[in-house]
């Protein structure tokens, strides 16, 4: 039996080899950046109801990639909060081209080296 996961600093690498295909990062990242762009024009236009939206978009396509592309349980299914908190530091990270040594330090191989196999 594994030993339960209890602080983000285990649970970051965790995250990162659940996400290993990078096809179920990049639509993790398009639908964190469509529920953003929905959350900000809620607040924009004083209109609440565009948050259901984001949380269609934000969860949707991240669900949909977990289920169809990486085929696994969504890390959010085990850990909300840390999952939360790991979606948003994955997109900075995709935004600024620094996810690499992220990957690289949790052990996920490249995406050369996942088509080889």
């Amino acid at each position: 039996m594994s030993t339960p996961i209890t602080n983000f600093a285990e649970f970051w690498p965790f995250y990162l080899r659940e996400h290993a295909k990078q096809a179920t990062r990049m639509w993790h990242f398009v639908g964190s950046t469509m529920a953003l762009v929905f959350v900000a024009s809620a607040i924009a236009t004083r209109q609440p109801l565009l948050l259901i939206p984001a949380l269609f978009s934000g969860y949707g396509f991240a669900w949909y990639s977990h289920f169809f592309i990486e085929k696994n349980k969504p890390a959010s299914f085990k850990q909300p909060f840390f999952s939360f908190a790991s979606d948003w530091r994955m997109w900075a990270l995709i935004a600024t081209g620094r996810l690499g040594p992220e990957l690289a330090r949790a052990g996920v191989p490249t995406e050369t080296a996942q088509q080889a196999s």
